[in-house]
């Protein structure tokens, strides 16, 4: 008797369990359907711009997304400029490409921040590559004293940074020659070496740091 009872209170927990678990999949979907005032907005502008190209309802996608994209642009590239970059780029591709966006595959709010991230590895990418160049015009002279006011010291600066191209691994001073003082490019100077271009890109990276180093310590 005491078993029949046990059962039929599990059944009637089981039967109740079951029922609430329904309820909250049909209230999880009812919420699933509720409409989204704000993506709707974001929905009804983009298919202005796609259609009809309508630069007012562009302006207020821009006003929408250009604060959200410039936040993560400073997170991710460290620099207020390069986040306004990622902004103008990131939504200059929204303009362009806004007849390719697809309500049924996705929101704005997704579509666009699919664009952001994209761009934003492209301009990481872009940073990265261009990184030994930028650093080397920080410190190289290039030997333009012919047109700075000040020669001598210019021709003091350029007389010291020799000494100390000298004091490099004599890899890394092939390289940094190859490219600052006979004007070689990168592939010209590969070539001439027989060795991979990114071999010529580490070297030349690791001089550089070298030089600096040098430099900052000469100055100080």
């Amino acid at each position: 008797m005491e078993n029949v009872q046990l059962q039929s209170a599990q059944n009637r927990y089981d039967k109740g369990h079951l029922a609430q678990r329904s309820l909250i999949k049909r209230n999880g979907a009812m919420k699933s359907k509720e409409p989204n005032p704000m993506a709707d907005e974001l929905a009804a502008l983009m298919m202005q711009v796609a259609n009809h190209r309508c630069k007012t309802s562009f302006a207020k996608l821009f006003s929408h997304f250009g604060p959200k994209i410039n936040s993560f642009g400073v997170q991710r590239l460290s620099q207020q400029g390069l986040a306004v970059d990622l902004v103008q780029e990131t939504m200059t591709r929204v303009w362009t490409k806004a007849h390719l966006y697809n309500a049924d595959k996705a929101a704005v709010s997704t579509w666009v921040f699919t664009i952001m991230r994209n761009q934003c590895f492209d301009m990481l990418r872009k940073v990265q590559h261009n990184r030994e160049d930028s650093f080397g015009d920080d410190i190289w002279p290039l030997f333009e004293s012919d047109e700075a006011e000040n020669k001598d010291d210019d021709f003091l600066l350029s007389s010291t940074l020799l000494q100390h191209v000298k004091e490099l691994p004599p890899l890394q001073r092939q390289v940094v020659q190859g490219i600052y003082m006979q004007e070689l490019t990168q592939q010209e100077l590969a070539d001439k070496l027989d060795i991979p271009i990114g071999t010529v890109k580490s070297r030349l990276r690791l001089g550089l740091e070298k030089l600096k180093s040098f430099m900052e310590k000469h100055y100080d």
